[in-house]
């Protein structure tokens, strides 16, 4: 996977140096670097980047101001001279913060960041739009359509896929990554050893979701998730 991004800064040294920063990253690559935010407006609306590196403190228009008005799936890292700015960038959920002079490995941590997030949002599209994925089972990789799925049971370093059809599909993975990879709010994690297919749903007993004589447990750091959905699709 490669990421198109662009860099925003008003000082030529700073901007070329995140610019030589980007053109040795393997999975970048760089659309355009601009002097202002009002100059990137421009170009960025009809190529847009996935990821960008914005700094705070410039004329016209802010990097704060500017981060209000990009779409939501444009990952902002903010670059910056000045620390006492680092709260109003999460404020708009810039995924990170480079206080400046920036080395290549905090540039890399950050670019690396965005991968991770990006590569993982594309994950979930993926699965969305294919409603299958793979799974590795037995030396096999077994194809799994979403629809199928009632449950999924977190043990150790494995799971288990609990399908409609009364089938348990056991696979060594990650529950947190399954749980990054899956739809929302298709898929809920509702307890840290169970996430649930919401729309195969049917009977809510005492807080517990029922399949069958299977009670799933909704433990309260998951609560309000599983609360609003139900709220929701609630007939009152």
């Amino acid at each position: 996977m490669t990421i198109n991004c662009a860099i925003i800064d008003d000082e030529p040294l700073a901007a070329g140096l995140l610019k030589s920063y980007a053109e040795k990253t393997p999975f970048l690559h760089l659309v355009g670097t601009y002097g202002s935010a009002l100059e990137a407006m421009k170009h960025l609306r009809e190529n847009p980047v996935q990821l960008l590196f914005l700094d705070i403190q410039m004329p016209e228009l802010s990097g704060i101001e500017f981060a209000k008005v990009l779409p939501s799936e444009t990952k902002i890292v903010f670059t910056t001279a000045f620390q006492q700015y680092a709260i109003e960038g999460y404020k708009v959920s810039a995924i990170d913060y480079l206080l400046k002079p920036i080395s290549y490995d905090d540039f890399l941590r950050a670019s690396k960041k965005a991968f991770d997030m990006l590569s993982t949002m594309q994950k979930q599209q993926t699965y969305a739009q294919d409603r299958f994925m793979f799974v590795k089972s037995d030396y096999k990789l077994l194809r799994v359509a979403l629809d199928d799925i009632l449950y999924i049971e977190g043990l150790k370093d494995y799971v288990r896929i609990y399908l409609a059809d009364g089938q348990k599909i056991m696979s060594l993975m990650n529950m947190k990554k399954l749980e990054d990879y899956l739809p929302r709010p298709e898929f809920l994690r509702t307890h840290r050893s169970y996430i649930v297919h919401m729309t195969r749903v049917h009977s809510v007993d005492r807080f517990r979701i029922v399949f069958g004589d299977q009670y799933i447990p909704i433990s309260d750091s998951y609560k309000d998730d599983i609360q609003q959905y139900f709220d929701q699709h609630l007939l009152s």
